[in-house]
């Protein structure tokens, strides 16, 4: 009987539902001066380069970064996603001139699978997106896709609320290629402050990739031209409604590489294929690595700058990097 109980209790301990794990880590930085190799130049097209860093931990969590949003206009707080499956809360050091210097401790919150279980297999919690919107958060996943809503105070996710219609045929999205890209536009634009999903390489039979605006006047389908073997890993629109996309190649000849793309506000409509003007293309001569975050945000300065962060695969052969840039508007 004793044996029966303790293998009944254990069955039991084992059916519950996993309790969510949550911890902060201790970030080590190593700064970045130059963004082009052995080049003092700060100027690239019309992006400046401010600053950057790489970043280590002692945690064993750390790393594996796919998404980062800026919340406030001085830089500071911010929130992010590993596709590993946590969500990640955390702040920029600055100094004076508003250079970012460093990074306070980071708290992680693991993310729920499709059922809102606790998991550790990275296809049921592949979190590749992300988008703040006040007092709720929205994050897209892959394999299992969908856009999920979660109320957020600042610093915390509560639990999901609900999935959002992707509008694409999920028979469209390809495995592990699905929304790295979620970005809402400007109330002022053409969209009214529509939703957009970007997939990372979902072809259709031309071979350009699916993209949707999920709501507002112009909901519907388009797609992006992919050009030179680049998928597209992040996006976010400026303040005049453009959309810019963060895209990356890998090729044993040429290496790791990146681009952003500019599209026009006014060429994205339903059933449009878009294009873009290229803002910037860096390969291994430049301070890159695994680019996988994108993020606008206007700072207190009145700038328009440009965040990006890399996932490092959780590989030792790859880093996390944060890299900011100052954009040059015609507003």
């Amino acid at each position: 009987m004793r044996f029966c109980a303790a293998v009944l209790g254990s069955l039991l301990a084992f059916c519950q539902p996993a309790v969510a794990e949550n911890f902060t880590a201790d970030i080590t930085v190593y700064p970045i001066e130059n963004f082009q190799i052995g080049s003092a130049e700060t100027q690239f097209g019309r992006l400046s380069f401010v600053g950057g860093f790489a970043m280590t931990s002692d945690n064993g969590n750390f790393g594996a970064l796919s998404a980062f949003r800026m919340l406030d206009a001085s830089g500071t707080s911010f929130a992010a996603v590993a596709d590993i499956g946590f969500f990640i809360s955390g702040t920029i050091i600055r100094d004076a001139a508003l250079k970012p210097t460093g990074v306070g401790p980071l708290k992680f919150q693991e993310l729920p699978d499709a059922q809102g279980r606790f998991s550790n297999a990275k296809w049921e919690v592949d979190s590749e997106s992300l988008i703040v919107d006040g007092s709720t958060a929205i994050i897209g996943f892959e394999r299992i896709h969908r856009l999920s809503v979660y109320p957020f105070d600042g610093t915390n996710l509560g639990r999901r609320l609900n999935n959002l219609d992707f509008v694409i045929a999920e028979n469209e999205l390809r495995g592990n290629r699905g929304f790295e890209t979620l970005a809402r536009a400007p109330e002022t634009s053409v969209f009214k402050g529509a939703l957009v999903a970007v997939s990372e390489k979902s072809i259709d039979k031309v071979g350009n990739i699916f993209a949707s605006v999920i709501e507002g006047p112009l909901k519907g389908v388009f797609t992006i031209a992919r050009s030179d073997a680049f998928d597209i890993t992040d996006g976010d629109f400026l303040p005049n409604g453009n959309l810019l996309i963060l895209e990356r190649s890998f090729s044993m000849a040429k290496g790791i590489r990146m681009r952003i793309r500019e599209i026009a506000a006014q060429d994205i409509k339903p059933g449009a294929v878009v294009d873009g003007t290229v803002l910037l293309d860096a390969d291994m001569s430049h301070q890159i690595d695994n680019m996988e975050g994108l993020d606008v945000w206007l700072a207190s300065d009145g700038s328009t700058r440009l965040s990006l962060v890399s996932d490092d695969n959780k590989s030792l052969l790859q880093r996390n990097l944060y890299l900011e840039f100052l954009l040059k508007t015609d507003l």
